[in-house]
C-alpha cells in the first residue's frame, strides 16, 4: 500500500440452500495445502489467519471493530461467533465468514429495532486516524467478497457494504444515514440488483441516488474484488471500481463523481462490512429470506499521499 500514509501504530495481529446451514469444521492448519506467507502487516490491513477462535481479537487488533448478534435471543443460552475463518479453495488463503440467522440474529441486541438484523466489521473512533477520514483527506479501501450461491432478497434493504459518518459526542451529527451503500435487491419486476447508492445531506433532501447497478446474478458464487476512493467534504467525490477476479471483468464502475462527501457534526468517515438487512416489520418478510455466509478477505483502509 505504498500510496497510504503509515504511522506508528503496531499492529497485535495479522493477518446454501434451504433456510439453514451448517458450521463448516475449521482447523488450525491450512486445507488442504500450506499457503504462502502473509506478507507483513502495514496500518490498515485485515487478512484472516487461520485462528478462528480468535477472529475478534484479529479484527479488534488491526484497527477495526464488530456489530454482532452473538448473544441474539436463542443464542444468549449459547453464543454463536458471527465472524469465522474457513480455508478458500479459490483464493488458496483463510476468509472471513459473516454468518447471519433469519430467524434469530437482530441488530445489536437494541430491543427498539424490531425490523431488521446486522452483522458487520468497521472503522470507528477507536481506530489509528489513519483508517477515519476527516475533511480534506482521500481515502482508499480495498476488499474482496462473495455472495453465496442462491442467496435471497426482498425489496427492502440488504446492505453488504456502508460508507457512513461517526457522531459526534452529543449526538447531534448528521450520520443516521449512509452516505454509500452496497445493496442487495429484488425489484419490482422480479429482477435482482446489486446497487451502489449515495444519500445526500439531510440538509439536501436525502433520498437514493443510484451511482450504478449491475445484476445480482453475476456476483453469487464468485469473487470479486473492490477499489473504492473517497475525497472527504462538502465537495468532495466518489469513485469505484468492482472486477470478478475469474476473468477480470468490470461488474461495477463508477468515475470520479463530484459529491458531498462529508456530513454536518460528524467527526469523521468510515467503511463497514458484512450484511445489513431489513425482513420486515414484525418480521413480514421472514419467509422470503434464508440464513446466509457472505465471505470477505483482504481488507485494507488508509489516507492517499497527498
Amino acid at each position: 500500500m505504498k500510496r497510504f500514509i503509515l504511522s506508528g501504530f503496531i499492529l497485535l495481529g495479522l493477518a446454501c440452500s434451504g433456510r439453514s446451514f451448517e458450521v463448516p469444521a475449521v482447523s488450525g492448519k491450512p486445507q488442504p495445502s500450506q499457503p504462502a506467507p502473509l506478507p507483513e502487516p502495514q496500518e490498515g490491513e485485515l487478512r484472516a489467519d487461520g485462528d478462528t477462535e480468535r477472529t475478534y481479537a484479529l479484527i479488534t487488533a488491526c484497527g477495526y471493530n464488530y456489530e454482532t448478534p452473538d448473544a441474539s435471543n436463542d443464542h444468549a443460552a449459547e453464543p454463536f461467533q458471527h465472524i469465522r475463518q474457513s480455508w478458500d479453495e479459490t483464493l488458496q488463503r483463510y476468509v472471513f465468514d459473516f454468518y447471519i440467522h433469519i430467524d434469530i440474529d437482530d441488530d445489536r441486541g437494541k430491543p427498539n429495532i424490531t425490523d431488521r438484523q446486522r452483522n458487520e466489521i468497521k472503522t470507528d473512533g477507536h481506530s489509528p486516524a489513519s483508517m477515519v477520514g476527516q475533511e480534506g483527506d482521500t481515502m482508499v479501501f480495498r476488499w474482496k467478497f462473495r455472495l453465496p450461491e442462491g442467496m435471497l432478497t426482498t425489496q427492502q434493504f440488504c446492505h453488504v457494504h456502508q460508507i457512513k459518518g461517526i457522531d459526534n459526542a452529543a449526538g447531534t451529527a448528521d450520520v443516521s444515514m449512509p452516505v454509500i451503500t452496497f445493496t442487495a435487491r429484488t425489484l419490482s419486476n422480479g429482477k435482482r440488483q446489486l446497487q451502489v447508492i449515495y444519500v445526500p445531506p439531510t440538509s439536501e433532501g436525502g433520498g437514493n441516488r443510484y451511482l450504478a447497478r449491475a445484476d445480482l446474478e453475476e456476483f453469487l458464487g464468485r469473487w470479486v474484488e473492490a477499489e473504492e476512493c473517497i475525497e472527504c467534504g462538502a465537495e468532495g467525490s466518489y469513485r469505484l471500481s468492482v472486477r470478478r477476479l475469474s476473468d477480470g471483468r468490470e461488474l461495477l464502475s463508477v468515475p470520479r463523481t463530484a459529491l458531498a462527501m462529508w456530513r454536518d457534526g460528524t467527526t469523521g468517515m468510515r467503511p463497514k462490512w458484512g450484511i445489513y438487512r431489513s425482513f420486515g416489520k414484525a418480521g413480514a418478510l421472514k419467509p422470503d429470506l434464508r440464513d446466509e455466509v457472505l465471505r470477505f478477505a483482504d481488507f485494507e483502509v488508509g489516507k492517499q499521499a497527498q
